[in-house]
């Protein structure tokens, strides 16, 4: 998740290109920079690393002369932050120049192919391949003479036919934003998966991953639709689909005050970003599960051969996705499988040796405890393996693999987002381990590795539960706690249930493993208890209603979350939210999305800072 801006007009490009990219840095902050169109018509490219704040230091006084740019603000997915890895990237000559958002899945084979024909590429990115796809169609163009004629019959600007060709070779997610020194008043953008909105004012048009960026100097917009490229110059906007034929877009005027823009018009970060979570899953899946099969070639780092046992540590929401990597591990790889919280491992005395494969998982990567014991296990002789959405953080330092996540920021202090990225990345760990170790047969992994392809859809067909959501937790605001309850891999699940509604709402909730209500927890239950139970498809689906029925006994309230389809739960809930059916090792994905949505409406209703709750920090980087 990166941000990307371009202007075309008669104002001066980089203080317009400075303000976006400040109005995206939401979008990530590992680096940015610019590319501009000089009035000598010279590509000046400038980046930094580090905060927008870094690049504007670098260019106060400095700022080349143009009135035509692009520019990038970066979170990291393929290269460290660096210098070279910073966008925009160049081409061979220094001639096109290209900012994107997104992944690139087949980015070796295409890296691969351009040095087999002699270009010289420079960084360790994806986003690279870009520039020099397009230097490739642009010199077939010029050589062929072949423009591409529009409806009407006029040729189209080589730089977007050249690009439309170019991505005909790409596999993933994009959105880019294209110059070429040849066409000086011209940029190219394409979206595919990502987003990408035109910004049209007096003075020039704009391209932008995002509202604010554009919001100070227009407030017409026009949202691309899928596969569509774009072709603007000062005065005019051109929209053509993949197959190269004209579109007319609708414009529309945005009222949003600059706030709501960055939260696309959602009232909180957090909201945002839970409807952001299909997105954001299809880039932690890009590239990495092909025709049925996971390829994570960051595991090849590992031995192997040496594993006879995998202990997983983290802390928060982090701990409540590796109690659920534990569950498929142990299905998957036939191997013992131990969940510590980072904060008392790091305390214990654990029996650790070099048989041990030890997996800490963070979204910063900067998580005090989870870093101790960590560096803990891996004195102690542990191979390791670090998840992590931050690339280059702390935490990757010392491991002998990483697998980053590539969520995205997240703004909002509790994680929504970067969980169900954790899983799910989780998941493609489990999965390519069992590959790797022969633990799974190839028809077992096609099956799985087909249900993790169409997660992110089973994720936004789960959004449309907020409405039942919402009605019901302003139902039960008022209620001073709750238990959520869950078997199996539905356990970890109730535990990030009861986290998050605590979190936000400031309600006290707990989770439970629904069969030990009998051993304590069934004392609470009074008539009007609330307890929620996830009872969605799984093989203990039976005992749980068994449990159910328990509660229902004493006079307490339930609240279900069943698959679509299955009836079975109604005549014994009170609300039942349905959400789409998946395999039961995918399902704490989808649902934990009603749970979010619950956890959101019942803080709303309460009135409490969703983005920011008391006492909470995103990331906790002391003891």
């Amino acid at each position: 998740m990166c941000g990307i801006v371009g202007y075309t007009g008669t104002r001066p490009v980089v203080p317009l290109l400075l303000t976006g990219l400040e109005r995206l840095e939401y979008r990530g902050y590992d680096s940015a920079g610019v590319a501009v169109v000089t009035s000598a018509g010279k590509l000046d490219v400038r980046k930094a690393v580090g905060k927008l704040a870094q690049l504007t230091a670098a260019l106060d006084g400095q700022a080349p002369d143009g009135h035509v740019g692009i520019g990038h603000t970066r979170w990291a997915t393929h290269g460290r932050p660096s210098d070279e890895n910073a966008h925009p990237h160049t081409d061979c000559e220094g001639r096109v120049c290209v900012v994107h958002n997104g992944v690139v899945e087949n980015y070796r084979e295409l890296r691969e192919w351009l040095q087999a024909r002699g270009h010289k590429l420079r960084s360790e990115t994806d986003t690279e391949v870009l520039a020099h796809l397009i230097e490739v169609e642009l010199k077939g163009l010029r050589e062929r003479d072949d423009a591409m004629p529009l409806d009407g019959g006029e040729p189209a600007p080589p730089l977007l036919t050249a690009t439309r060709r170019a991505l005909r070779r790409v596999t993933g997610l994009y959105a880019i934003a294209v110059v070429d020194i040849e066409e000086p008043e011209v940029i190219v953008g394409a979206r595919s998966r990502a987003p990408l909105i035109v910004g049209m004012a007096e003075h020039g048009n704009f391209v932008a991953s995002d509202i604010p960026a554009v919001l100070g100097e227009t407030r017409e917009i026009v949202r691309l639709a899928e596969g569509d490229l774009v072709a603007i110059t000062r005065d005019r906007v051109l929209v053509v689909n993949d197959a190269g034929q004209v579109q007319q877009r609708p414009s529309e005027t945005i009222d949003w005050d600059q706030s709501a823009a960055e939260k696309a018009g959602y009232p909180h970060y957090f909201l945002k970003e839970v409807y952001e979570q299909p997105e954001a899953l299809q880039r932690t899946l890009a590239g990495r599960v092909v025709d049925g099969r996971v390829e994570l070639p960051e595991l090849a780092a590992l031995d192997l051969g040496r594993v006879r046992r995998i202990v997983l540590t983290a802390c928060g929401s982090a701990y409540h996705a590796s109690l659920m990597a534990r569950y498929v591990f142990e299905k998957w790889l036939r191997l013992p499988v131990e969940v510590d919280i980072a904060s008392e491992l790091r305390y214990r005395h654990p029996v650790i040796d070099e048989s041990v494969l030890a997996i800490a998982v963070s979204q910063s990567g900067e998580t005090a405890d989870t870093l101790a014991a960590f560096e803990m296990l891996g004195a102690m002789g542990a191979q390791r393996l670090a998840v992590t959405n931050v690339v280059g953080s702390a935490i990757t330092a010392g491991a002998d693999a990483v697998v980053y996540q590539q969520s995205g920021p997240e703004v909002a202090v509790v994680a929504s987002k970067s969980f169900t990225g954790q899983v799910t990345t989780l998941l493609l760990v489990g999965l390519s381990l069992a590959d790797r170790m022969k633990q799974l047969d190839e028809p077992a992994i096609a099956s799985i590795g087909e249900c993790l392809s169409v997660l992110p859809d089973r994720v936004e067909a789960a959004l449309g539960t907020a409405e039942a959501a919402s009605r019901i937790a302003e139902r039960y605001a008022n209620t001073t706690h709750l238990l959520f309850l869950g078997r199996g891999i539905g356990f970890p699940t109730a535990l990030e249930g009861a986290l998050k509604l605590k979190e936000i709402s400031y309600i006290h909730a707990e989770g439970y493993a629904a069969g030990e209500l009998k051993h304590g927890p069934l004392a609470l239950i009074e008539p009007g208890t609330v307890v929620v139970v996830l009872a969605t498809r799984s093989a203990t689906f039976e005992k749980l209603m068994s449990n159910v029925e328990e509660v229902r006994a004493r006079g307490g309230n339930i609240i279900a979350i069943a698959s679509q389809g299955d009836d079975r739960i109604a005549a014994h809930a009170d609300e039942v939210i349905f959400v789409p059916e998946t395999t039961e090792e995918l399902s704490p994905v989808v649902d934990v999305v009603p749970m979010q949505l619950l956890s959101y409406y019942a803080a709303v209703a309460r009135g409490c800072d969703v983005d920011k709750p008391r006492n909470l920090a995103k990331s906790v980087t002391v003891e």
